[in-house]
């Protein structure tokens, strides 16, 4: 069962604030073995990764190996099937023209001194993507990823996706190709990460790597965030849905499962000013958990991490879920445009009864790879400007340098940066002569 909190009873403040602070993630030291994994692929590149993918994966590689061919590529895309490829050029199509309308312009200006200012916009050089294998092998998660960087303009882009025993999946191939990416390498772990951020004899480094993975993965790209950009460090899914009594109960239930489907880390909360619905929804989650495929996954985050809220009123719903600060954030309420202007903290938000969660993992537009554990508080999903680069303009004239050059050097002088100042005042000497 899921814990049940209402905001009337005495000691629901010492209750939700346990719930935000609740650990979901097993404590689980990966550290020392992730830096001991990237300090071999630094010191032997293919030989350390072939030798990391045969123990991890069961599969012996050669460089020449490494990487799928074009004939391998081809042939695992004329394995998908028609439905199948017309889903996923739907939603590729769908992402393409989303984050195409997030593509930001140049701008230059003269102020009122004269100065020319602005900015530009340049795509990274490279971008390495990582893509989960084995069970966790999503094809959507190729198109958030790869889409967005293919739109901001990164002319170099490589994907590295695990297949253990061998086993690729044809749809992420294809979705590699619908996003333009021909360079997939079948390899996988911290060791993926290391190759990416370090390079090899065949793999090129990387400006910056994206993508989701398991607790080496995460530990890879906190070691290497600063000698390359890494995206976020993603926990387990989470969502939030407030709902009113005008809603279907069991719709309810299957967008809470939608994300305890995931992982049993996985947290599903439904806020509601409604405690008949909320039990209503509560058994409507447990009778789908008889039948669900992944019910044993489902059902464990549903009863470790699960929630039903129930508050006085819509504002206090809000207020309470901008403290959560949820990924994925459901509004089933009779006014969603209304309760969404109360709402600051969210990674992505689903308005109303007919937006399932399920369509932004798949075909919506927006991007899902979405900052997690409260950190929507401070960050944002994945977009084109993440594979964006802004750079500042300046230009002085010499009437600009002499309106604004003195405090410059004025500034410099407080601050002890003796040549600062001499740059800006050998320059006004020149302009009084």
């Amino acid at each position: 069962m899921p814990q049940f909190l209402s905001s009337r009873e005495a000691g629901f403040e010492a209750a939700f604030r346990a719930l935000l602070s609740a650990k979901r993630e097993e404590a689980v030291d990966v550290d020392e073995a992730v830096a001991a994994i990237i300090a071999d692929v630094r010191a032997r590149g293919d030989d350390s990764v072939i030798e990391l993918t045969e123990r991890f994966d069961r599969l012996r590689l050669t460089p020449e190996k490494l990487a799928f061919t074009p004939e391998e590529i081809d042939d695992h895309c004329a394995r998908v099937s028609p439905e199948d490829r017309a889903a996923l050029d739907l939603a590729a199509d769908r992402i393409r023209a989303y984050h195409r309308r997030q593509m930001p312009k140049d701008t230059r200006w003269t102020d009122p001194e004269g100065a020319s200012l602005g900015w530009r916009w340049t795509p990274l050089s490279s971008a390495g993507l990582y893509v989960p294998g084995g069970l966790a092998s999503y094809p959507s998660s190729v198109l958030m990823n790869a889409v967005p960087a293919q739109v901001a303009g990164v002319p170099n882009l490589m994907i590295c996706a695990p297949t253990p025993d061998g086993v690729a999946n044809p749809l992420v191939l294809y979705a590699a190709r619908l996003a333009g990416v021909d360079r997939i390498y079948r390899i996988g772990g911290a060791q993926a990460i290391a190759a990416m951020a370090y390079g090899t004899e065949t793999i090129p480094a990387a400006d910056k790597i994206t993508g989701p993975g398991n607790a080496y993965v995460a530990a890879a790209k906190r070691r290497v965030f600063g000698h390359v950009g890494i995206d976020m460090i993603a926990g387990p899914s989470e969502i939030l849905v407030i709902a009113d009594r005008h809603n279907d109960p069991d719709w309810i239930a299957l967008d809470l499962l939608s994300q305890a489907e995931h992982d049993e880390s996985a947290q599903s909360i439904l806020i509601t000013d409604d405690a008949v619905f909320g039990q209503a929804v509560a058994d409507a989650v447990a009778a789908r958990l008889e039948t669900l495929e992944r019910r044993a996954i489902a059902g464990a985050s549903w009863r470790d991490h699960g929630a039903v809220i129930v508050v006085r009123d819509l504002d206090e719903a809000a207020a309470l879920s901008d403290r959560i600060a949820p990924e994925h954030l459901e509004l089933c309420v009779e006014d969603p445009e209304a309760l969404l202007g109360k709402i600051t903290h969210a990674g992505a938000v689903f308005l109303g009864a007919w937006t399932p969660e399920a369509i932004g993992d798949y075909i919506g537009g927006p991007n899902h790879v979405l900052p997690t554990a409260r950190s929507a508080r401070f960050s944002s999903g994945l977009s084109v400007m993440d594979f964006l680069k802004r750079t500042t303009i300046a230009r002085m004239t010499p009437d600009a340098l002499r309106a604004i050059g003195p405090a410059a050097e004025r500034l410099a002088i407080a601050e002890s940066l003796e040549a600062h100042g001499l740059s800006v005042r050998a320059r006004l000497e020149r302009l009084n002569e």
